[in-house]
Formats: C-alpha cells, sequence, structure tokens
C-alpha cells in the first residue's frame, strides 16, 4: 500500500497521508506553515466542531440539507468535542490570518469521519453550508475562550479564593509587622494580608466573568464580509439556537456582525482581564517569596512547604519553588496580553487578520492561569506554617510603633522617640515611657500591636 494517496482542490493535486482524515487544503496549510509546531489548541478544535454542528442543524431546519447528513455531522463533531481525532488537526497556529486553514482542516475531517460511516459528506458544499472562515473563526474564539474562562479558570480561582479564607480564619490574630516601600511600618495581622490577596481575587474574578460574558454575541452568519452572503437571513437565529442547547450558554447573535469579524474587541478585552488575572497571582507569588525569606537572614515570617532540593551545589538549601513558578506564568500571560492587544489592530476593513494568535493566546492565557492559581493554592498556601516567635519579636522591636501616640503627644517628640529606639536599639516602649511623661500603663494600651491592626485613634 501507499503511504500516500492524491487528493484535489482548486490548486490541483495534493499528496496526502495514506491515513489521515484531512484533505487537500489542510496539507497545503501543514506544509506551508512549518512555524512553531505548535497546533490550535484541542479546545479552540472543539468550538469549531460546535459551531460545525449547530451550522448543520440550522440548516436542516431552514430545508438546506437532509437529516441523514445533518445526523452524519453532528455525530462527527460530537466525536471531535469529545477529543477523538486530535491527531487529526496539526495546522500550525501562525498560519492565515483568518484561520481559513483551521476551519477548512476541520471541514474536510467531518467529511471524512461522515464519509466512513457511509454519508457523502462534500467539506464545503455541506459542513461549510451558510458560513465563512471570516465568521467561524471569530466565532469560535468567542466560544473557546467564554468556555475556558467559565469552566477552567472561574472555578480555579473560586479555589484559590476559598484556601485564602480558610488560612485568613486561621491567622486573624497574629499580628506581624506591616511593610511600606518593603521598610517597617504599622502592624496588621496576617489574616488582613490574605484577606487582601482574597479581595483583590475577587474583584478580579467579577472582571474576568463580566468579559467572557460579553462574548455571548457571535458574529457567525456574517460568512465573507459581515452581509450574511450565501447564508439565509434566519440562519443566524437558528444557529445561536441550536448553539445555545448544544452548549448550555446563552449564546446570541450580533445585530451588526460586521463588529465581530472585522475587530475583535471582546476578545482584546477578555485578554486585559486575564492579564489583570496574572498580575494579581504575581503580587501574591511575590509577597510569599519575600513573606518566606532566609530562613535566617530574610523576613522568615512563614515556612512555605518544603517541596525539592533547591541546590545542586548547596546542601539543604529550599527554595520558593511555586510562587517562582507562578511569577513566570504571570510574565508570560502578559506579554501573550499585549501580542493579543497588536493583533487587536489587524482588524483590515472587514477582517481581522490575526485571529489565529488571539484564539491560542486566550486559552494558552487561560490554562496557565488557571493551573497556576491551583498550584498556589494546593503547594504554597494551603500548608504553610507560620513562624509566630519571629512575627511577635519583630513588632515587639518596631519603633514605628510610636505612631499611635501622634494624638497624645504629638508628632515631633514621638519622631524623637522612635529616632532614638532605632539609634539605641532599645524597646521603643522603653524610650517612650522616659520621653512622653506617660505611663507604662497607658503606653502598653496605647501600644499594643493587636488593637494598633483594627485601626482609629486609641
Amino acid at each position: 500500500m501507499s503511504e500516500f494517496r492524491t487528493e484535489t482542490d482548486s490548486l490541483g493535486d495534493v499528496q496526502v497521508p495514506a491515513d489521515a482524515l484531512w484533505g487537500a487544503q489542510t496539507q497545503r496549510a501543514v506544509e506551508n506553515f512549518p512555524v512553531s509546531g505548535q497546533p490550535m489548541p484541542q479546545a479552540f478544535i472543539a468550538a469549531v466542531a460546535q459551531i460545525k454542528r449547530a451550522a448543520a442543524e440550522a440548516n436542516t431546519s431552514l430545508g438546506l440539507l437532509d437529516n441523514d447528513l445533518r445526523d452524519a455531522i453532528a455525530q462527527a463533531c460530537e466525536d471531535i468535542v469529545k477529543g477523538n481525532y486530535a491527531d487529526q488537526f496539526p495546522v500550525d497556529r501562525y498560519q492565515t490570518g483568518s484561520g481559513t486553514s483551521t476551519n477548512m482542516n476541520v471541514n474536510e475531517v467531518i467529511a471524512s469521519i461522515a464519509r466512513n460511516a457511509g454519508f457523502e459528506v462534500h467539506p464545503n458544499d455541506h459542513v461549510n453550508m451558510s458560513q465563512s472562515s471570516n465568521d467561524v473563526i471569530p466565532t469560535a474564539i468567542h466560544v473557546s475562550a467564554l468556555i475556558a474562562a467559565k469552566e477552567k479558570l472561574l472555578p480555579a480561582l473560586s479555589h484559590l479564593c476559598g484556601v485564602l479564607y480558610e488560612q485568613e480564619a486561621a491567622f486573624s490574630s497574629q499580628v506581624k509587622t506591616g511593610r511600606t516601600h518593603l521598610m517597617d511600618a504599622m502592624p496588621v495581622t496576617l489574616g488582613q494580608e490574605l484577606k487582601t490577596w482574597r479581595e483583590q481575587l475577587l474583584a478580579v474574578d467579577k472582571r474576568v466573568e463580566a468579559a467572557a460574558d460579553e462574548l455571548l454575541a457571535v458574529p457567525q452568519g456574517g460568512t465573507a464580509v459581515g452581509t450574511g452572503i450565501n447564508a439565509l437571513p434566519e440562519f443566524s437565529g437558528q444557529f445561536v439556537k441550536f448553539l445555545r442547547a448544544n452548549t448550555g450558554y446563552p449564546f446570541t447573535s450580533l445585530e451588526h456582525k460586521f463588529t465581530g469579524q472585522s475587530a475583535v474587541d471582546a476578545p482584546v478585552a477578555l485578554s486585559a482581564q486575564l492579564r489583570g488575572v496574572a498580575i494579581v497571582l504575581t503580587k501574591i507569588a511575590n509577597d510569599l517569596r519575600w513573606m518566606n525569606s532566609g530562613p535566617i537572614h530574610g523576613l522568615a515570617e512563614i515556612s512555605l512547604p518544603a517541596l525539592q532540593p533547591g541546590s545542586s551545589i548547596m546542601p539543604g538549601k529550599v527554595n520558593p519553588v511555586i510562587p517562582e513558578s507562578v511569577a513566570m506564568v504571570g510574565a508570560q500571560v502578559m506579554g501573550l496580553d499585549s501580542a493579543v492587544a497588536i493583533a487587536g489592530q489587524s482588524g483590515n476593513f472587514q477582517l481581522n487578520v490575526m485571529l489565529p494568535l488571539v484564539g491560542g493566546n486566550l486559552l494558552d492565557m487561560t490554562d496557565l492561569l488557571a493551573n497556576a492559581a491551583i498550584m498556589l493554592a494546593d503547594k504554597a498556601i494551603k500548608d504553610f506554617t507560620v513562624n509566630a516567635d519571629n512575627l511577635n519579636a519583630g513588632v515587639g522591636r518596631n519603633p514605628v510603633l510610636v505612631t499611635a501616640l501622634n494624638p497624645e503627644i504629638g508628632y515631633s517628640l514621638a519622631a524623637d522617640i522612635a529616632k532614638e529606639a532605632y539609634k539605641t536599639g532599645r524597646p521603643v516602649i522603653d524610650v517612650a515611657e522616659e520621653r512622653s511623661g506617660l505611663s507604662r500603663e497607658r503606653l502598653e494600651e496605647l501600644m499594643d500591636p493587636l488593637k494598633l491592626t483594627r485601626g482609629g485613634i486609641a
């Protein structure tokens, strides 16, 4: 048997691997784009398959496609959504800017699956009926990114918030030195620090969800340029009806489909919010690294779980590997967002010509952030231990506690007391007792670290 078979498209004959389900146009793309070795993510291919299934069902409802062909296409799409045939989608993500190669790859594979089941299905005439790459690929960006955000990232952020909430409650009374400019400041509780992280995550979670919801309006039905040429006017309404039923998400049809094809504003907006998640995770990771620093000559406020040896030459060294990994994820996501922003500028007249980059990057960003959030929760925050003796000793030696005396003795005298405590290394309360005129009992009341974490004027 030959290892290749001959397929034909409008440009002529093409040699295709004998066992491949794809056809001539996919093979041309494989040969034309040997760029990264990275095909479009499986989640993106699954979204295209969902679009093909809903389109076939819509076309049948409008009397354009036979029931048997609809069922054959739908079954092939269902198999693809489940992850079957994953090796049949080899087109590099750095391809034609419209994503036509990926659209045709899916069309050809669906047609082959259907033909193998005994149905005469054509990739263009049947699978691509009432569609164009120019509305399929933008719609696939919306569908895949929305599902990834809702089903992977948001649950991961919720899990991280839950772990933070538990630790926040556990350390609600553990006082530590606050820091501004990396310098000692007024005391806070460890619980307050953890709650800050959690509140940041809750806020960015809402922003991601709002941006994801903007993707519910899809441009499918605009076909080539947004006008809907070669599709019935009723197609888009029928399409979203079936897409809603198949995915469980309340997709709607963009009224002016040009905006979803000539521009990718809604995906760019989601990308910006994913960057926001990366910023929050990086802030948490860096705080953890500082708090864990030491163990002798650093802050040594907490001890992160020891997961692996930290050095190939220094025995016993253990590093904060999880926060470092999360920080690298943050850097990568911020870079991917910059690429999406640049791609968003590439809407030339009726089509954006960096669609595969946008679709691929959004899914990469979502996966990275979701995985990082779960890793940070389960391998760093959940089981860190608190070095309470270090925290308590540091709080007691902090001359900045004299700030609490400002309302009673004034800023100038308080500053002099702090300077003397710094200079002499004596406890600030001892210096204050000598110079403030206040009793030891009153000073202890005013400078109680736990009370100071609650704000107000003593």
